[in-house]
């Protein structure tokens, strides 16, 4: 499978090298780095870190109930008649579940956020890199790292694209 990906590479970068040689201008963008140093980037990152420091707070409150909950139904579990213990066991059991319950949808809910600034930022990225490129006379930019055996360093115009994505947000 290594090889066909590799043979495929090389058939695909074929017509870029021609390209290249004709003079035509070819460059790589790492959206990875645009997407985590770009302001909206970092604006995004700091909304999740707030809304995962509430999931955070609240998940520290559920702890200390439940911990509370238990440490009683310890301490009074042998004093207590067998339909009370089982009331508390019971009443234990149930908010068990709903902090787990908690900690999953708290998860979903960081990741679902993550992935809609992601999905929205890359999408910005994409339409910045594209004006840039016709901007500028390229013939392809190309994402860095997606099944590049080889691209000059000279190529890379991830700090172009970064600034010319910043100054259009600012906008």
């Amino acid at each position: 499978m290594k090889r066909f990906i590799i043979a495929l590479s090389l058939v695909l970068a074929l017509p870029l090298s021609v390209m290249a040689a004709d003079g035509s201008k070819i460059g790589s963008v790492d959206v990875q780095k645009v997407l985590l140093t770009s302001d909206a980037g970092k604006e995004a990152k700091e909304q999740l870190a707030q809304k995962a420091s509430k999931y955070e707070a609240e998940k520290a409150s559920k702890e200390g109930e439940l911990k509370k909950l238990k440490g009683e139904l310890e301490s009074q579990g042998a004093l207590l008649n067998d339909s009370a213990r089982g009331a508390k066991e019971r009443d234990y059991q149930q908010r068990l579940k709903e902090y787990q319950r908690f900690l999953k949808d708290a998860q979903d809910d960081l990741q679902a956020k993550n992935d809609e600034f992601t999905g929205k930022i890359v999408d910005e990225i994409v339409k910045v890199a594209q004006e840039f490129g016709k901007k500028n006379g390229f013939t392809a930019i190309f994402v860095k790292n997606e099944t590049m055996i080889f691209l000059d360093p000279s190529a890379d115009v991830t700090d172009a694209v970064l600034k010319a994505f910043n100054e259009n947000r600012k906008k």
